[in-house]
């Protein structure tokens, strides 16, 4: 009983509250991104900085995005699933960024298998990012739900993709 007390359900404003806090987690490290260049904090290689830095922060965006319904569940917060888009649009946005720092600073893609590997990811979360709306989840019906449960699968290969992108063997890339 006492453990029922305890328990608060979110509010639809305190998740309203929610997601603004989330959009600042979101754009805030770009701010600092920006802000680090123009201070000069980055090493002697800023472009792997960068690459780093977005490619990290897209992790992030995607281990936040599947913990969603597990914390959901466990805690009773059944409003908490309206925050997962959120999360998955940035972790997409995020790769995004990745992806172009890539492009942009490294001059072109070429054939490394970790390139491939991030390449697929992407893809993946382009196809999901595209999908995430109410209107093509009525349209996709049960093949929706297939559809995005290949984050699995990024979630898997993204961390793959950073392990073999370090070229070493390091804690970071492992913890993911």
């Amino acid at each position: 009983e006492l453990a029922g007390e305890l328990l608060v359900r979110f509010t639809v404003k305190q998740i309203a509250w929610l997601k603004v806090f989330l959009h600042l987690a979101g754009f805030l490290p770009l701010v600092w991104l920006f802000w680090a260049g123009h201070q000069g904090y980055f090493s002697a290689d800023p472009a792997k900085d960068i690459q780093h830095f977005t490619g990290r922060m897209a992790l992030k965006f995607l281990l936040a995005t599947l913990l969603v319904a597990p914390l959901a569940r466990y805690a009773k917060q059944p409003l908490l699933i309206r925050i997962r888009r959120l999360l998955g649009l940035w972790c997409f946005a995020w790769a995004t960024l990745h992806l172009t720092s890539y492009t942009l600073l490294e001059l072109g893609i070429n054939n490394r298998p970790y390139l491939t590997l991030g390449m697929i990811c992407w893809v993946i979360l382009l196809a999901l990012a595209a999908t995430s709306t109410q209107a093509m989840q009525r349209k996709l019906g049960r093949r929706w739900q297939l559809l995005h449960n290949f984050v699995y699968l990024v979630a898997i290969l993204a961390p793959i993709h950073y392990l073999w992108s370090v070229k070493i063997v390091s804690p970071q890339p492992i913890i993911y």
